[in-house]
């Protein structure tokens, strides 16, 4: 699958998207090994600390799925956002070789690794020697 076509998938789960407090519509799909795409858009909640990003709803999605093992993700935004903080440390913990791909709504886009966006990354053998499946 292509950056293109994976980040289409992302802007068509963008319009599901749930933002009605911050009005920050992010849509997400991930791409997976298998070459199964899953897809997910953010879900905001009044209570603001129960919101779900678009990223880690992708992840769980396709780990409810079976998938454990993931090539890239493109995240789509108005103005091309990286993930943040939380969705990178989550995305870590099935790979640190994974793309990132960032696009603004116009489609113009920027690839990371996912080790360029958080460095030195608390990991899975970093507690257990070897993750479990």
């Amino acid at each position: 699958m292509t950056d293109e076509e994976l980040i289409a998938l992302a802007a068509e789960a963008r319009e599901r998207a749930y933002a009605p407090y911050s009005r920050f519509a992010v849509g997400a799909a991930l791409l997976a090994k298998s070459g199964r795409v899953y897809t997910a858009c953010n879900v905001e909640n009044v209570s603001y600390g129960l919101s779900v990003c678009a990223e880690r709803a992708a992840v769980f999605k396709a780990i409810s799925e079976g998938e454990r093992e993931f090539e890239a993700i493109a995240v789509v935004t108005e103005k091309g956002v990286t993930p943040c903080g939380a969705c990178r440390q989550v995305l870590r913990e099935f790979g640190e070789d994974l793309r990132v791909i960032v696009a603004d709504a116009s489609g113009r886009y920027r690839v990371f690794g996912l080790r360029e966006l958080l460095p030195d990354a608390v990991a899975p053998k970093q507690l257990i020697g070897k993750p479990a499946t």
